[in-house]
């Protein structure tokens, strides 16, 4: 049985006193603002950390083609989840205790009035709302067998001969062309080596850092929730908690601009042009105060001359000096610790990305 409310249901609860509010579109756009770090809605709205809401009114949740909703939206969306005013406005009210496991970060709006006038502004993008329920189209129906035409025949299968491939050490796959190796290696080394042509300055990264990453890292770095903290922690690596940052901890800026290419924003990794890359890590650096300055453009030529302020707080890894592995002498085996072995203490809490089931403290993409 459906947990979400019923057709039925919907029609009663749409003619509550409490859903006929007066509603605000003009409101609902302004509104909007919060929304738009991860969602996009309009003319040529696409998908980006969140999916696009265009047509979300009378859609079945988690059903937005193209985008990839967490398991728990797109469970909800089976068990007849269908985004109407009632069900928008309890999402929105703590979209984490409506859809259990869902991967949206928000916390909720918490005035039903707000609610109602974002919703008034979304169904402007909405076809369906009229209608007021999901009208999704027939599945296709399979041909049908008229008995005129007989079935193709399956595909000779090759001589088994032929299908053994004979490449590398356990013969599985196939070699990768160069521009599978070309798209695939974008590391960038402490030197400089690897990076692309292009610049951005830190205003150019604000921007940009207010849309795609202010909703998890905070409008300053600060991280809301569990979400990585970016800037500050200065001194703080004696501590028995030390605040890890860019600032604080961060042996060279490649690795900053080599995970930020690779890997965000969150939900929507390899969107950001180079560019892009150039600005937000220029705006990261401004948020530790690497450069004070807000015209400061990064770029190519000039990314080998920062430096961040742990870089001497590293020590190389001179376990190939060992010898164990230097001379391939046979590691020690004497005199070892009597008895079973006991776990006497486990790793702290790290400020990682949060997981996203039964974490309510954080989430991945936003559904």
């Amino acid at each position: 049985m459906s947990r979400f409310p019923s057709l039925a249901a919907l029609v009663t609860l749409l003619l509550a006193p409490s859903l006929a509010a007066a509603q605000d579109v003009d409101a609902g756009e302004k509104l909007f603002a919060k929304c738009k770090a991860c969602h996009t809605v309009g003319d040529g709205a696409k998908h980006r950390v969140g999916p696009h809401l265009n047509e979300l009114f009378g859609r079945t949740a988690g059903t937005a083609e193209g985008y990839r909703y967490s398991p728990a939206m797109t469970k909800a969306g089976e068990e007849g989840l269908v985004w109407q005013d009632e069900t928008f406005a309890q999402y929105m009210t703590s979209p984490r205790a409506f859809v259990k496991g869902t991967k949206m970060a928000f916390p909720g709006m918490k005035k039903p009035e707000e609610i109602a006038d974002l919703a008034a502004y979304l169904k402007t993008f909405s076809a369906n709302e009229e209608a007021g329920v999901d009208t999704p189209s027939a599945p296709a129906a399979p041909p049908k067998d008229e008995g005129t035409k007989k079935a193709e025949a399956p595909a000779k299968p090759a001589p088994a001969a032929a299908r053994i491939a004979s490449h590398g050490t356990f013969h599985l796959g196939r070699p990768a062309t160069e521009a599978e190796i070309a798209a695939w290696d974008i590391d960038v080394r402490p030197d400089g080596t690897g990076l692309p042509a292009g610049s951005g300055t830190v205003m150019q990264g604000e921007a940009i850092y207010t849309e795609q990453c202010a909703a998890c890292h905070g409008d300053f770095g600060e991280a809301i929730g569990r979400w990585p903290v970016l800037a500050g922690g200065y001194d703080t690596l004696t501590r028995e908690r030390p605040v890890k940052t860019v600032g604080s901890y961060w042996p060279y800026l490649s690795t900053v601009y080599d995970y930020v290419r690779r890997a965000m924003p969150f939900g929507n990794a390899r969107s950001l042009s180079d560019d892009d890359v150039y600005a937000l890590t220029a705006y990261v650096l401004y948020l530790n105060d690497v450069v004070t300055d807000e015209e400061f453009e990064l770029s190519r030529e000039n990314f080998g001359t920062i430096r961040l302020p742990n870089e001497d707080g590293f020590v190389g890894d001179d376990r190939e000096a060992e010898p164990a592995y230097a001379k391939a002498a046979e590691p020690c085996m004497s005199d070892c610790r009597p008895g079973k072995a006991e776990i006497v203490q486990h790793a702290a809490v790290l400020d990682v990305t949060p997981d996203a089931e039964g974490d309510d403290e954080g989430g991945g993409a936003i559904d």
